[in-house]
């Protein structure tokens, strides 16, 4: 049985549980890092280096970390055909988008993260927070462009290439203040929240706001 590493609500372990969710494989998924601790412990960094989250470990004690990869890996394997395009140009399509929203959106969630939820209160911006939504719109503009007349990223059945924008598409939807409206984002969100699998890794484990 797959182990992942990490906590529940962490921003890249979502990725991975998501997929884990959709694909339907059975887990164990082990609460570690933040409040949990562990990600100095020795016996961890033998596993990833980092000590970073996710990482993910096979029955035979093989780990693969990086969120990224570890979403690569696991449609591969497990997902041939569905939510990894079985062909080269379909599977570059949505590894495309994988390593663009990743680059690009990660930035407004670590600014969400610590002036919600991390720093002192006394230490929080809500400037900080205005100017996120103003440097992330522009590219929730392109996804909004991407999604006219697409149910998904990459056409009209979800792909490994939704997985890390849909992640963070729920914390801009319900985090942002006074965000501009993205109708095809918001349509896409509103797909993504009815399945099973994104109420239970995405939506479910996400903080409300203070």
């Amino acid at each position: 049985m797959i182990k992942i590493w990490g906590r529940a609500d962490g921003s890249n372990v979502i990725k991975a549980m998501w997929c884990i969710g959709e694909i339907g494989i059975p887990y164990e998924r082990i609460d570690w890092g933040g409040k949990f601790g562990g990600n100095d412990d020795p016996e961890y960094r033998k596993k990833n280096p980092n000590g970073r989250l996710p990482t993910l470990e096979e029955e035979d004690g093989w780990t693969l970390w990086e969120s990224g990869a570890v979403v690569r890996y696991l449609c591969s394997v497990h997902s041939m055909g569905n939510l990894c395009p079985d062909t080269p140009r379909g599977r570059a399509d949505s590894e495309k988008w994988m390593d663009w929203s990743s680059l690009n959106l990660a930035k407004f969630n670590s600014v969400f993260l610590d002036n919600y939820f991390r720093l002192p209160e006394e230490k929080r911006s809500k400037d900080a927070i205005a100017d996120a939504v103003k440097a992330t719109t522009p590219y929730f503009d392109i996804l909004d462009q991407q999604l006219a007349g697409r149910q998904y990223l990459c056409g009209d059945h979800l792909t490994m290439g939704d997985i890390p924008a849909g992640s963070l598409t729920h914390r801009w939807i319900n985090w942002a203040p006074n965000r501009p409206r993205h109708r095809n984002v918001e349509a896409w969100y509103e797909r993504m929240a009815a399945r099973p699998a994104y109420q239970e890794h995405v939506i479910k484990v996400t903080r409300k706001l203070p």
